[in-house]
Order: C-alpha cells, then sequence, then structure tokens
C-alpha cells in the first residue's frame, strides 16, 4: 500500500543486508508477503503493507539492505528505494543483527540515519534467548535510547516493540478519524443487515411483473444460488468505500511491467533494469483515481516452468508471489513486448489469468521500438493475436510505451471498465427472454439422437459473472453451443474484457415447488372427472373429440 493512504503514517524497516527485516515484515502483517531467503541482498523494491495495534493503523515498508558505494547498478537503485522509504517515513526501525553484533555496516547505516527527522527505534533482532538479550545491550552505543531485543522469526519480544511504535506514532489525523467513523458504520450497517432489520439490496433484482418466460413450468428452486448472490450484494453495500480495484501486471520477464507501473505513478516506484528477474516481490501501491483510488500490483516475471524449477529458490517464491497477486486481482494487465510479439509463454501466463477468472486487459509495450509503423501497423497486430489466441477475443489490446508514457493511461482505464463490467448483474427475466431468442433462432444440435432442451437460466455470481442453465440433458449441450451462448450475451449485455462462467445443470437435479393440491369438494370432484364446476354434461360428439 502506498504511504500516506487515508492519512495513514508510516514505518519503514531499514538496516545492512541480511539482519531478518523481510523476517519482521511478515511478522508483523501475520502472512508471507515478503520473500525471505537465507542470502543476503533478497529484497530490492519497497514492500508495503497495511497492519493495526492498539486500535492505530499504520503502513510497514519493507526496503532492501543499506549499503554505501555499491558495485552492482541494482544494487544502487535499491539503496534509492530505500533511502525514500526513509524519507516518508513516520517512524524508523533500524535493525540490527545480536548474533554478530555492531559491525562497520551498521555504523555506515548509522551515520546516514542520523540526517532522518522522524523518531528511530534501534531492533536488535535474533535475540532469540535470554543470553542474547544481555548482549544486545551494546547497541545502545549506536546512540539511540529506544533499543528493543527482539526475535522476529518466534515473535520475542515484538508486542513491546509495537506498543514503542505506536507510542511514537504521530496523532491521528482528520483522515485516520474519518476513515474510523466510516467503518464504524459500515460495521453498524452490516449488524442491522445480520439481525433482520434492515433488507438487504441487491443489485439487478427483477421488478415487479417481470415473467420468466419457462415454457410454462414453474421456475426452479435456485438452492440458495439467489440467497448467496443477495449476501454478496448486501455485504458491498454494507462497505459504502468498497474495496478499491486491484490491477495486476503481469508477463514474462524483462516485457516492461514495472516501467508500465513506474510511468502510470510519476515516479521510480520499482527498480527497473534490463537484466530479467530484477523484480521478485509482488509490489502494491495505491493510486488516487477519481473520487476513490486502485491498487497496482506489480509482480515478478512468470518464468516457464523447467526454468523455474531448476533455478534459484528466490526465483521460484517470486513465480509463486506473482500468481498468488493474480488470484487477489480484480483485472490482470498482460504486458506483452511489440518486438517479440505475443509467443507462448505470453499465452500460458494468459490462461493462468482465464482460470483465475479475471478480467484482462492485453498491453503491447515496446510501441516506440516497432519499425516503420503505419496506420495498418496495430491492426495487424491484432488481427495476429487474435488468430494465434482465439480464446483471448474478449480482452482489449492496447499499445503502449512505458519508456515515453504513450497511451500508458488508457491501460488503466481500460482495466477500470473492465472492473465494472465483471461486477454487473443481469435481471432474471431480462436474461431468459435473451436466452428464448437464442434458442429459437438457433436450437441446440442434437447428441446421439437426442435434442437437449434449455428451460431455465439465472445469474448465479459477479466477478467474474457466472450464469446457470437448466437443461434436459446438461451434458449433452455441446461445447460450440455453449459458445454460442456465451457469444449472445456478450452481444447483449457486454462483459467487455472479463470471462463468464456458464454452468449446465439437469433439469431432474433441480428441486421444483410443489404444486398445491386441489381443495376436495364439488369443484374438485368436477375436476377429476373433466368438468368444470357448475358445466353442462359433454354430449356424445364431445365425448368423442376428447378421447
Amino acid at each position: 500500500m502506498v504511504s500516506g493512504s487515508g492519512g495513514i503514517p508510516v514505518v519503514a524497516i531499514v538496516g545492512r543486508p541480511n539482519v531478518g527485516k523481510s523476517t519482521l515484515f511478515n511478522r508483523f502483517l501475520g502472512q508471507r508477503s515478503a520473500i525471505v531467503e537465507d542470502r543476503a541482498r533478497t529484497t530490492r523494491d519497497r514492500l508495503y503493507g497495511d497492519t493495526e495495534w492498539n486500535g492505530r493503523r499504520f503502513v510497514i515498508v519493507d526496503t532492501g539492505g543499506l549499503e554505501i558505494d555499491p558495485d552492482d547498478p541494482i544494487e544502487a537503485r535499491v539503496q534509492e528505494q530505500a533511502n525514500l522509504a526513509i524519507a516518508e517515513a513516520d517512524v524508523i526501525l533500524f535493525v540490527v543483527d545480536a548474533m554478530t553484533g555492531t559491525t562497520p555496516a551498521d555504523l555506515e547505516a548509522a551515520r546516514i540515519l542520523r540526517r532522518a527527522t522522524a523518531p528511530l527505534i534501534v531492533v536488535v533482532n535474533k535475540a532469540d534467548n535470554e543470553k542474547r538479550e544481555l548482549e544486545a545491550a551494546e547497541f545502545h552505543a549506536l546512540g539511540w535510547e529506544e533499543t528493543y531485543a527482539i526475535s522476529a522469526s518466534h515473535g520475542r519480544g515484538t508486542g513491546d516493540l509495537l506498543d514503542a511504535i505506536v507510542w511514537a506514532l504521530p496523532p491521528e489525523s482528520e483522515g485516520e478519524l474519518a476513515r474510523k467513523a466510516r467503518e464504524a458504520e459500515a460495521e453498524a450497517w452490516a449488524d442491522e443487515v445480520a439481525a433482520g432489520h434492515l433488507e438487504p439490496f441487491v443489485v439487478g433484482e427483477p421488478e415487479a411483473g417481470d415473467a420468466d418466460d419457462t415454457d410454462g413450468a414453474e421456475a426452479p428452486d435456485l438452492e440458495g444460488i439467489d440467497a448467496e448472490a443477495a449476501r454478496w450484494d448486501a455485504a458491498m453495500a454494507a462497505e459504502k468505500d468498497g474495496e478499491p480495484a486491484a490491477i495486476a501486471f503481469v508477463g514474462r520477464p524483462n516485457v516492461g511491467k514495472s516501467s508500465l507501473l513506474n510511468a502510470l505513478l510519476g515516479e521510480e516506484r520499482a527498480i527497473v533494469s534490463e537484466v530479467p528477474g530484477t523484480t521478485r516481490d509482488a509490489i502494491d501501491t495505491r493510486l488516487a483515481w477519481g473520487r476513490s483510488e486502485v491498487v497496482l500490483i506489480d509482480t515478478a516475471g512468470i518464468r516457464r516452468r523447467g526454468k523455474v524449477a531448476g533455478g534459484p529458490a528466490a526465483e521460484r517464491y517470486s513465480t509463486l508471489r506473482a500468481l498468488h497477486a493474480l488470484s487477489r486481482a480484480d483485472v490482470a494487465v498482460l504486458v506483452v513486448d511489440a518486438v517479440e510479439g505475443l509467443t507462448s509463454q505470453d499465452a500460458h501466463v494468459a490462461g493462468y489469468v482465464i482460470e483465475e477468472g479475471k478480467g484482462l486487459v492485453i498491453a503491447v509495450n515496446k510501441w516506440d521500438l516497432v519499425a516503420e509503423k503505419t496506420d495498418r501497423t496495430f491492426d495487424q497486430y491484432v488481427e495476429w493475436i487474435r488468430n494465434d489466441v482465439p480464446f483471448l477475443d474478449f480482452a482489449p489490446i492496447v499499445s503502449i510505451s512505458a519508456k515515453t508514457g504513450q497511451r500508458v493511461g488508457r491501460v488503466l482505464e481500460a482495466a477500470i471498465e473492465i472492473w465494472g463490467e465483471r461486477r454487473k448483474r443481469i435481471s432474471t427475466g431480462e436474461l431468459n427472454r435473451v436466452l428464448s431468442a437464442a434458442t429459437e433462432r438457433t436450437p441446440p444440435p442434437p447428441v446421439r439422437g437426442h435434442r437437449p432442451k434449455l428451460f431455465y437460466a439465472t445469474q448465479a455470481a459477479v466477478a467474474p459473472p457466472t450464469f446457470v442453465f437448466f437443461a434436459s440433458d446438461a451434458s449433452a449441450v455441446h461445447f460450440s453451443y455453449r459458445r454460442y451462448l456465451e457469444n449472445r450475451l456478450r452481444d447483449t449485455f457486454g462483459f467487455d474484457g472479463t470471462p463468464i462462467r456458464l454452468v449446465f445443470r439437469d433439469r431432474s437435479s433441480v428441486k421444483l415447488p410443489r404444486r398445491k393440491k386441489a381443495r376436495s369438494g364439488t369443484g374438485a370432484a368436477s375436476a377429476a372427472k373433466g368438468k368444470a364446476p357448475g358445466s353442462k354434461p359433454a354430449t356424445a360428439g364431445q365425448a368423442r373429440k376428447t378421447r
């Protein structure tokens, strides 16, 4: 998360390499958000995460190791990232190692940190026992009074450290107080809904008198499908601000994902290098967008499985982090190299996106390097992509240059539109009118001499849009006809840039409401004999016609 979001204070974790900064970062968040490896210089970019202690929420920033005059050009960029974190921090945690004691690198880092204006707390990590806690007293010589001995891996002493952090934080800002008020209001609203005092709000609920065309059959009991959708909508309505759209940049290594993130932010948020695999962790950054904000997630390049399995542990973890980031995103931006074109590995990454049911934008990057462009060049690129990977025909394609900033804003615009399309809900009556017209125009093809019949459809979920169709023989509905129905839904309702899931169920497996039995009496007896109450006896000719 980016600093200053909603007035939330920032706490930066700094120190020389391999003292346990990422382990402490994960301890505060309660999850393995940063890659931890027993090797120096694993962390490169700034990593942000929200945490809360004693009623105060603050942002934790993990940084790469502080070093003086590093020879590696990538490490030089790591130092820039660490210095940016120090400059924006409200509280600084200077992490040192109790096992090694004070080192020259610690003294150099301390010299740099003395220029910082924010309160600083010395954190003596790896103090796993009482002996090391006593030995940690030598770090008081660095000159800071606030010194705490902890073990980030075991959690020893971290509670006292968090108390000290909250004590050092600046007073709550107006943004923090307003956020707390909104959260309290939303929680009270949700409690009212749960207690049954308020009716849940259902988006796109069929209006009164909106008939469902089901060939005269009664509508099936959807066994909790609509109830689940109503609960989802009620939860969305309870959070007045809602969760911001999460957009992940995915693709092969060295296609320009970090450059695109920096171009959108207008700052060097992520380290950019021509060396493949520079980005290792998934980096979340909040960006103001209109009246709300979006979360941009930069990910490591997803390599082929063979290269990942045989590579270093950090690369394996990077790929897992990228896939995990995709699972928590709403929309993925597949960044493709315009010079190399869309490769088989690009299509493989796109397959991950569709399997997760996420929205998709294809961003053809490095468009400035394409030679001899004409008015038809982009159209030819689109045609090539559509022909090579027809299963991505629903995704919009944008040509960009992250280096020059050309059309990078269109990527975000397309992603936000897709975020809205993923949450679109269609009323049951409108959906069944489209289904009726589609089956009348093109009936399902017969399979093994039997033609399945579609009775009814309903939208079961959103994000991604999921539709349930009830048929006489669901397994007999051919793949091509399912694709036909998907195209009809897209032609009518849009759903641009998002996968659509179609679920087919047998009509026999759906519990139908029981018809009310006729009351006993004259009317019922007359109906049982085929006569309406009070009607005249049928003549012999009429009787023959009804046989």
